[in-house]
This record gives C-alpha cells, structure tokens and sequence, in this order.
C-alpha cells in the first residue's frame, strides 16, 4: 500500500512541479557514472558493454537501497513516503513531456523544437511531419518517461524506479546500431527492450481504454511490426485512438530508413491532433 501512495504523490508531484531546476538532477548523475564506465571499458565488444552494465547496475543498486534504508530508519513512516515520492517524482516526466511536445506548436521555428526530442534529421521536415514526429515521441515517452517508471515503482519501490531508469538511460547513451555501440551498446538495449516489454504494452492499452476503442487490443497488429519490440505498440494505439496514420519512411543521419506505418486514419497531420494527443492521457 506504501508503494500506492508513493506512486501517487510522486505522478502529482510531477505534474504540479515537473523538474527541480534548484537540484542536480539524478539522471544527470547516472549518466555521468555510465560515461565513466563507458571510458574506461569501451571496446566494440559485447562483453565489455556488459560490464558496463554490471558494473553501473551494482552501484545503483547499493545507493538506492542504502538510501531507502537510511529514511525508513531516519524518519517516521508519513515523512519516509513524502521523502521518497519526493525522490521519485524525478524520475517521472510526464510534465517535461507534454511542455515540450506542447512548445513544438507555439514557437516559429518548429524544426529546431522538434529536433531537442527526436533522432531522425529535422531540416527538411514539412509542418505535417514535425506534427507527425511531435506525437509519436509522445506516445513512445509515455511508456518511458511515465508509465514504465510508476509501474516500477508500484511492484518494487524507489529502487524499481531508479534502477528502471539508469536501464534506460543506459540504452539512450550507449543503445544503439552504430559503428560505435552495435557491440559495446547490445546489453544495454537488450535490458531496455526487457524492461520495457510490459509497461509498452500497459501503455497502448491505456490510450486504448481512455480513447473508448472498442478493440483494446487492435493496437498489437501494426505495432508489432515495429523495429523495436515496445515502441511501436504505444505508437499505434496513439495513432488508432486519434485516427491517423503514424511512422513511415524517415530520414536518419542522412539515410532513408524503411519503416511500417501504425494505424489506418489521415496521414496529413495538423496541429490540431497534436493537441488532441496531449488532452487524451
């Protein structure tokens, strides 16, 4: 029941505050750690990037269970859990998200806006792709940024959340098929795939319950079909909750990308769904 109550203070804490700009932020932290890791172990090596993720998943380990050890010891029970929703609310980013999926549609240069939240090249993007890019990386975040680390921290508390977290940020660091990372980074993404294997799918049931879809699980047929194992199911169900048609052939680092489209609605994309993705959740 403690794990409820945390979980709940800290989405609401979030929601309210979102990031503590006074405080150096945790994430910060854990990536700092990982780029000590990643300089003195890196090699295009397989074994190395799981040492990296031992190595980094240790010391989280240690930190985040003294530190819940130390407030059940230091503080009665009403403040342990203030203290820890407090912690955990920043590993929570709903707020952060959606200002800035929603600042992608009140500025003049959208590209620029747009290119702060996605991977793929962002010069040549017309005004329906960026709103295309806007709410697909809200969908795929939601699953990461909010519903993953709440889920975490439902079933196994502050250190469900903080170890899900340096998880995924090891993948966002190290995670990717590069020249560079497609050994050293392969550990680390196949964690992330693991870990986000039930919350991407709790997410896209989610959007599907809220948005009345009569199919809860109509989301699973094109979202599988993604090249990442979770991030098309969010997608998807985004894309079938405000019927338009998402993913497609993008640019990346100047290559052409093949990739499947989610969903069966329009495919020009106006402002006006991007707004419509931000009321739904």
């Amino acid at each position: 029941m403690s794990n409820v109550i945390v979980a709940v203070l800290a989405y609401l804490i979030d929601k309210k505050f979102g990031e503590f700009s006074f405080i150096k932020h945790p994430i910060i932290v854990i990536g700092e750690l990982i780029s000590f890791f990643e300089q003195l172990l890196y090699k295009k090596s397989i074994f190395r990037g799981l040492l990296l993720v031992l190595f980094v998943l240790s010391i989280m380990t240690l930190l985040v269970t003294s530190l819940q050890e130390f407030l059940r010891i230091a503080f009665p029970p009403f403040l342990n859990i203030l203290i820890t929703a407090l912690i955990a609310s920043m590993f929570i980013a709903h707020k952060m998200l959606r200002d800035s999926v929603e600042g992608v549609l009140n500025v003049a240069d959208k590209r620029s806006a747009i290119a702060m939240l996605v991977s793929r090249d962002t010069k040549e993007l017309s005004e329906c792709d960026i709103y295309k890019a806007a709410i697909e990386t809200y969908a795929e975040n939601l699953s990461d940024g909010v519903i993953a680390p709440l889920f975490y921290l439902l079933f196994f508390g502050l250190p469900g959340i903080v170890l899900y977290k340096t998880i995924n940020t090891m993948d966002s660091m190290i995670g990717y098929r590069t020249k560079k990372y497609e050994k050293f980074g392969k550990v680390a993404a196949r964690f992330d795939d693991i870990a986000n294997y039930i919350p991407s799918r709790l997410t896209a049931l989610l959007i599907m319950i809220i948005a009345k879809q009569k199919n809860l699980f109509a989301f699973y047929k094109d979202g599988k079909r993604h090249d990442s194992p979770n991030a098309g199911h969010p997608s998807t169900a985004m894309a079938l909750a405000i019927d338009i048609t998402l993913g497609g052939d993008t640019l990346y680092f100047g290559k052409m990308k093949k990739k499947a489209t989610f969903g069966k609605g329009k495919k020009e994309i106006r402002q006006e769904d991007v707004q419509k993705a931000l009321k739904l959740i």
